[in-house]
C-alpha cells in the first residue's frame, strides 16, 4: 500500500513538474494543480496509513489516528486555492494586455509578432542591434 500511494505521490510531481515548464499558460495552472495536490498526499503520507484507528479521545489508547497531518492537509488546500485564483486571474490580466496566452506573451515561431512597450512603441529585436554594430565595425 505504502508503495501504491508512494508512486501515486511521485506521479503527481513528475505531472504536474512538466506541465509546469509547458509554454501556454492554462498548462501551468494544471500544474501547479498537480503539484498542490502532490503536496497535499506528501502531507497526508507523512502522518502515516492507519485505518481503523480512533481519534485522539483519551490518553490511555495504544493507536490512534494523528489529527495533524489532517490539518495541514486542509490548510494547503485553502492556500492552494488561493494561490490558483491568484494565478489565474494574473494569467487573465496578462491575456487582455498582450493578447496571447503563451507565458512569454509571443507565439512561437511566429516572425511578424512585434514585442512593444506598454505605451504603444516597439521594441527592439536585441539581434538587429548586434548585427547592426557589427555592420558598422566592418
Amino acid at each position: 500500500m505504502e508503495l501504491l500511494v508512494a508512486s501515486g505521490i511521485g506521479l503527481l510531481f513528475a505531472a504536474g513538474t512538466y506541465l509546469l515548464l509547458r509554454g501556454r499558460t492554462f498548462t501551468v495552472v494544471i500544474g501547479l494543480t498537480l503539484l498542490a495536490y502532490g503536496v497535499n498526499g506528501l502531507l497526508f503520507a507523512m502522518g502515516r496509513l492507519n485505518t481503523d484507528k480512533p481519534p485522539v479521545l483519551s490518553l490511555d489508547l495504544e493507536a490512534y489516528a494523528d489529527p495533524l497531518p489532517q490539518a495541514l492537509v486542509l490548510t494547503a488546500i485553502v492556500i492552494a486555492f488561493g494561490m490558483t485564483a491568484f494565478v489565474v486571474v494574473l494569467i487573465l490580466r496578462s491575456f487582455l494586455e498582450v493578447g496571447s496566452d503563451h507565458v512569454d506573451g509571443t507565439e512561437p515561431g511566429d516572425p511578424g509578432t512585434l514585442r512593444t512597450y506598454p505605451d504603444g512603441s516597439p521594441v527592439e529585436p536585441v539581434r538587429a542591434a548586434a548585427a547592426d554594430s557589427q555592420e558598422d565595425r566592418s
